[in-house]
């Protein structure tokens, strides 16, 4: 239900770090920032798959696929996928950063969006 992904690239040296994400393949990327204590999601993407950087802070998740439940815990510097038709519910336990990529963006040429709650 969920991939763990690894950035395309990553350079660091006495000056800082820089994590290339991906090249190529999104057509939306999102920066969202959720306060500790918080949940968001409780739906999920017909068509979309969406990626997950965190940037800071960490999350749990919740997936459901055909009947068939799994929780995952990620934190900063993780990169995962949740695929398309997978019912995701994310818990944020302490401030979170995180960036959100969507391969093919949630709002549709029809003029609806691709979130379908759960």
């Amino acid at each position: 239900m969920i991939t763990t992904v690894k950035p395309d690239f990553e350079f660091s040296d006495d000056r800082g770090l820089l994590v290339q994400l991906v090249h190529d393949g999104y057509k939306q990327v999102n920066m969202c920032f959720s306060k500790g204590g918080t949940h968001r999601g409780g739906h999920y993407h017909r068509v979309n798959k969406e990626t997950f950087y965190i940037v800071s802070g960490a999350c749990e998740i919740t997936a459901t696929l055909d009947g068939k439940t799994e929780e995952y815990s990620f934190s900063q510097g993780d990169m995962f996928t949740v695929n398309e038709n997978v019912l995701h519910s994310v818990y944020y336990p302490v401030d979170t950063t995180l960036i959100v990529m969507y391969d093919n963006g949630v709002e549709l040429p029809d003029g609806t969006k691709d979130i379908i709650s759960g």
